[in-house]
């Protein structure tokens, strides 16, 4: 087995056995890391790096807002969706004008849900232990960083 399959070996399964939360952090960790891809691209004049970085970033920012459940908090999750639906029409304009600063600004605010995101569940880990929020599936954990490998 070679190094590429054994990664996506690894992978399938970290996904496989990710609970809800831990799946929405890979998603924003490769929507990060695709962005960085299309950042590289537009700095470097590397037209597949941008195609396959706003491409990808794009379709993960699309799921990000298509899951988004709004049974516990309606108007949250509204709230939610029209960041990610913002965020989608930036890195088309960023795509389709070659604007890297545009670009950087959603990285920015894709670094920021993530941020967001880690703090959510460390919250709820703490609150789990207390017994305050009584969900399965969410490991004890110190916040580890979850990416997507290509």
């Amino acid at each position: 087995m070679n190094d590429q399959n054994t990664a996506n070996a690894y992978l399938k399964t970290k996904v496989m056995t990710a609970s809800p939360e831990e799946l929405r952090m890979m998603l924003l960790d490769g929507a990060i890391r695709f962005a960085n891809t299309a950042k590289y691209g537009l700095e470097n004049d590397d037209y597949e790096k941008i195609y396959e970085g706003f491409t990808q970033c794009r379709d993960i920012v699309l799921e990000l807002t298509n899951t988004i459940d709004p049974t516990p908090n309606p108007e949250l999750a509204d709230k939610i969706k029209s960041i990610y639906v913002f965020l989608y029409g930036e890195l088309v304009s960023a795509s389709v004008d070659k604007d890297l600063d545009r670009l950087n600004k959603a990285i920015e605010l894709l670094e920021f849900e993530r941020e967001t995101w880690a703090q959510l569940m460390i919250q709820l880990v703490e609150d789990r232990k207390a017994g305050i929020v009584a969900t399965p599936n969410l490991p004890d954990i110190n916040m580890p960083s979850l990416s997507i490998q290509a």
